[in-house]
C-alpha cells in the first residue's frame, strides 16, 4: 500500500487511483525565464523519484511537466536581454532540460507549452464567462473568487481572512479584491494573441487549469509542486478547473518543503542564492540529487557546504560498494545463495518499498540502502562468498540504487594498459619479494591516476 500526505485533506491516505494500476500525474514546470535554483531542483528531484517508485511498482505512470514560455518575468528578461520573448523562452527551456538530465530526471511523457494551448486556454475562460464564474473587465477578464464556495481548501483559508488581506490597487477594475486574472490585456505592440476580449495575454493559473485537462482528463490522481505553490497558483487551478469541469481537478496533492542557505531563506538581496548549473561545477549535479533526496520530501531542508560534502562522501562509498562487487565477482567461486544472505537481501528490498510506500520516505529508503552496503561489503571481503550469492545481491543494489536514480554521473572507464602493465610488474616484483621495487611501482600508478590494493578476491584497481 502507498501512502501520501495530501495537502487537500491534510493527512495521510492511501493512493487510489481512478483507473487500476494508472497515475496521470501533473506537477507544476518552471516559468522560464532565468536559470534554475538550487530550490527550483528540489521538486524536480522529489518527483521523478516518486514517479520512478510508482513505476517500480507496477504502475503505468502519466507524468506532465508545463513550461510556462508565456509570462511577464519572461518579456522583461526578453527586454533585458536584447532579444524576443520566443528566443527568450527557447534558450531557457534547453538551459532547464540541461539541468534535468545532469540531474538524471527523465523526460515527462508530455511538455506542454503555454503558447502551444492558447486557442484552448482561450476556450476554458470563455467556459468559465458562459457558467458566470468569470467576467470581462475592459480588455481583462476576472474570476468571481467568492462564487467558487469552497475556495481555500487546499491552503486552509476562509474567504474572510482572505478578504482581510487583501487590496485593490489603484485604477483597478475588479469587482472583488480577492478575484484574479484570467486574462490581461495588452497593448498589440507587446506579445499578445487574439481574443474575444482583445489582445492580451493569459493569466499565470489558468494554464495549468487548461493544460492538465487537455493533457489528463477532467480529474487526474494527483497534483505535485512546491510548497510555495499552494497558495495562491493551485488554489486557483482548483477554483478554475472544478467550476469549469464540474469534477473534482485532483485527488492527491503533494507539496514539498523549501530550501534555505545557512538557515536563512534563499533570496538574490540576501546574497545565498545559488544556480543549480553553478553548484553542479564544483560538486556535480549527482552531488545535488542526492541532496534533494536525503531528507524526507515534506520537510524543510537547510543547504550547507558541509551538507553538500556529506551527500558526496555517501555517494563515494556507494560507487566503492559497486566497484568492491565488481571486483569480488572476477574471482569468486561458484555456490548457492546462503540463507542468511537471502533474508538479507529480502530485508533490505522490504525496507526500502517500506520506506518509499511511507509518504515518499527517501531518507529511510537511503538507510534500507546503505543497510545493504553493509552486507554486501561484508560478504565481498569473504572469499568464500559465492558468485551466485555476489551477483544477486549487486543485482538488487543496482535495482534499488536506479529507483533512486543515483549512480549515473561516473561511468566505468577502462584502465589503461600502462596502468594495468605496472600492475601486472608489481605483482612479480612482490612474487620475488622485492618490497621495495614493488612500492615504487606503487608510487608510479598513483601518479597515473589509481590506487592499488591486495584483497582476497586478488588485486584490486581503483580510479583515484
Amino acid at each position: 500500500m502507498i501512502q501520501v500526505f495530501n495537502t487537500l485533506t491534510n493527512k495521510k491516505e492511501e493512493l487510489k487511483t481512478i483507473e487500476p494500476n494508472k497515475v496521470r500525474m501533473y506537477v507544476c514546470g518552471p516559468t522560464v525565464y532565468n536559470y534554475i535554483h538550487i530550490g527550483n531542483a528540489r521538486p524536480v528531484c522529489v518527483f521523478d523519484v516518486f514517479r520512478r517508485f510508482l513505476e517500480y511498482m507496477g504502475y503505468e505512470v502519466t507524468f506532465v511537466q508545463n513550461y510556462t514560455d508565456v509570462n511577464d518575468k519572461i518579456i522583461r528578461q526578453a527586454g533585458a536581454e536584447g532579444i524576443s520573448p520566443e528566443a527568450c523562452a527557447e534558450k531557457y527551456i534547453a538551459a532547464y532540460c540541461n539541468d534535468a538530465e545532469g540531474l538524471n530526471v527523465r523526460p515527462a511523457t508530455v511538455h506542454p507549452r503555454v503558447s502551444e494551448f492558447m486557442p484552448k486556454i482561450i476556450d476554458f475562460i470563455q467556459m468559465l464567462i458562459d457558467k458566470g464564474y468569470a467576467y470581462q473587465a475592459g480588455n481583462d477578464v476576472y474570476y468571481k473568487t467568492r462564487k467558487f464556495i469552497s475556495y481555500g481548501k487546499l491552503s486552509n483559508q476562509s474567504l474572510d481572512d482572505l478578504n482581510a488581506g487583501a487590496r485593490v490597487e489603484i485604477n483597478e477594475i475588479k469587482q472583488d479584491p480577492l478575484d484574479f486574472a484570467l486574462w490581461k490585456g495588452c497593448d498589440p505592440s507587446e506579445q499578445h494573441w487574439d481574443s474575444p476580449w482583445g489582445t492580451g495575454r493569459p493569466g499565470w493559473h489558468i494554464e495549468c487549469s487548461c493544460m492538465a485537462k487537455y493533457c489528463l482528463g477532467d480529474t487526474i490522481d494527483l497534483h505535485a509542486g512546491g510548497h510555495d505553490l499552494i497558495f495562491p497558483h493551485h488554489e486557483n487551478e482548483i477554483a478554475q478547473s472544478e467550476a469549469a469541469n464540474d469534477a473534482p481537478f485532483a485527488n492527491y496533492w503533494m507539496h514539498n518543503g523549501h530550501i534555505n542557505v545557512d538557515h536563512r531563506k534563499m533570496s538574490k538581496s540576501e546574497g545565498n542564492f545559488f544556480l543549480t548549473k553553478d553548484v553542479a561545477e564544483t560538486y556535480g549535479y549527482e552531488v545535488i540529487r542526492y541532496l534533494m533526496i536525503q531528507a524526507q520530501y515534506r520537510a524543510p531542508m537547510n543547504y550547507t557546504v558541509e551538507l553538500l560534502n556529506a551527500c558526496k562522501a555517501s555517494l563515494d562509498r556507494l560507487y566503492q560498494c559497486r566497484e568492491t562487487l565488481r571486483n569480488a565477482l572476477k574471482n569468486a567461486p561458484s555456490g548457492v545463495v546462503s540463507e542468511q544472505a537471502e533474508a538479507a537481501f529480502a530485508k533490505a528490498k522490504s525496507d526500502f518499498i517500506n520506506s518509499l510506500s511511507d509518504d515518499l520516505n527517501t531518507a529511510d529508503a537511503l538507510t534500507a540502502v546503505f543497510e545493504l552496503v553493509r552486507e554486501l561489503n561484508i560478504m565481498s571481503s569473504d572469499s568464500h562468498t559465492s558468485r551466485e550469492q555476489l551477483q544477486k545481491g549487486s543485482d538488487l543494489f543496482e535495482e534499488l540504487i536506479s529507483v533512486l536514480g543515483l549512480l549515473y554521473e561516473r561511468k566505468e572507464q577502462a584502465i589503461p594498459q600502462e596502468v594495468l602493465d605496472l600492475v601486472n610488474q608489481r605483482a612479480e616484483a612482490r612474487k620475488a619479494k622485492n618490497f621495495t621495487e614493488a612500492d615504487r611501482l606503487r608510487e608510479e600508478i598513483k601518479k597515473l591516476g589509481y590506487a592499488v590494493k591486495e584483497t582476497r578476491q586478488g588485486v584490486e584497481i581503483s580510479k583515484l
